[in-house]
């Protein structure tokens, strides 16, 4: 990763329709501002709180809209893997695969993301210390695959938020591999009685600006142009349109260190 980087997209593909058009925006803003663009949704969503909760359209038909919108568009593309069957299947659609937070210990799937040599996003654990992500590197890199990035998204705190730690990019960056924010995971408000995930999107500039302050190599985003009639995520997502208003700045704050 040798320059800025933004991850972008909807939570999870909801249609050829929605993810083309959300790509086609965010690609605009990135080119405007000289900021390499991955585009992100996830294919299923295989970690819900609440069975009858989202999980998407297919898991093929998914796959192919996001290599469609690829290739379209001349982009990158990321998606999540859930269990050891699935990167070397993934990976014919995707340029990089990404392991969930809650799955950055599991060595089996860790072993075969590796093994498709595609560069590896490795979300830290909401139950991780920065010091122990060395281990999730360790088992990537045992097959050969040197490409390996972090990202932050914050730990747990008591039972029902998060809290980042302002000093977790640099404590992260020590490792000697790239680290993202996801910097909209990082507002959430998780394990609601109504078994959705709640959040506070208006934080998400907070999360934004103070990592980019700490040197970060990239930023994650889920956006949507209305985050409250998505399907998944709706309380954590970016406005669309709030988008160029946060990069621009964040670029600035980027400059002003460099």
């Amino acid at each position: 990763m040798k320059n800025f980087t933004l991850i972008a997209g909807p939570c999870a593909i909801e249609d050829q329709h929605m993810g083309l058009k959300i790509a086609r925006e965010v690609k605009a803003i990135c080119d405007e501002l000289s900021v390499d663009y991955i585009f992100k949704s996830s294919y299923k969503k295989a970690n819900r709180s609440k069975n009858n909760s989202f999980t998407g359209i297919g898991d093929d038909n998914a796959l192919q809209i996001i290599q469609s919108i690829g290739s379209e568009l001349n982009v990158n593309t990321i998606t999540d893997v859930h269990e050891s069957h699935e990167p070397k299947k993934v990976a014919k659609y995707v340029n990089h695969l990404q392991i969930p937070a809650f799955l950055c210990r599991q060595t089996d799937l860790l072993i075969e993301a590796g093994k498709t040599g595609l560069p590896v996003n490795i979300k830290k654990g909401q139950f991780m210390s920065h010091d122990s992500m060395g281990f999730a590197i360790e088992k990537v890199q045992s097959t050969g695959n040197q490409n390996v990035w972090l990202c932050e998204r914050g730990n747990s705190f008591g039972y029902n938020d998060l809290i980042v730690d302002a000093t977790a990019v640099t404590k992260l960056k020590k490792h000697g591999f790239p680290v993202i924010m996801d910097c909209t995971h990082a507002v959430q408000k998780p394990n609601q009685t109504s078994g959705i995930t709640g959040g506070d999107p208006s934080l998400i500039s907070s999360i934004v600006y103070s990592a980019v302050a700490n040197g970060v190599n990239g930023l994650f985003i889920e956006t949507h142009p209305d985050p409250k009639s998505a399907k998944s995520d709706p309380h954590t997502m970016l406005k669309l349109d709030h988008l160029f208003p946060i990069l621009e700045k964040a670029l600035k704050i980027r400059q002003a260190i460099l």
